[in-house]
């Protein structure tokens, strides 16, 4: 692979995952948002799965942006079809 081949690769890349955070940013702030809602409306059982599915998403940071970069692609790569 020619150098200019791989710096478009490598920009390409960075898009991806700087676009994967955004993504990612804007879910768990929505997502945060709508759990807050849904454990004041069902109660104690919706706030302990509120508080797992956080403690997960800081327990494993880079996984769910590697989740977030991989369906980028895959939804880029169906949009960019003809």
């Amino acid at each position: 692979m020619d150098p200019e081949t791989s710096e478009k690769l490598m920009a390409d890349l960075r898009a991806v995952v700087r676009d994967a955070e955004a993504l990612l940013q804007a879910a768990a702030a929505e997502s945060g948002e709508r759990l807050h809602e849904a454990g004041a409306a069902a109660g104690e059982g919706a706030r302990e799965a509120a508080r797992e599915i956080e403690e997960q998403v800081r327990r494993n940071p880079l996984a769910a942006v590697g989740i977030a970069a991989g369906i980028g692609l895959v939804l880029g790569l169906l949009l960019g079809r003809k």
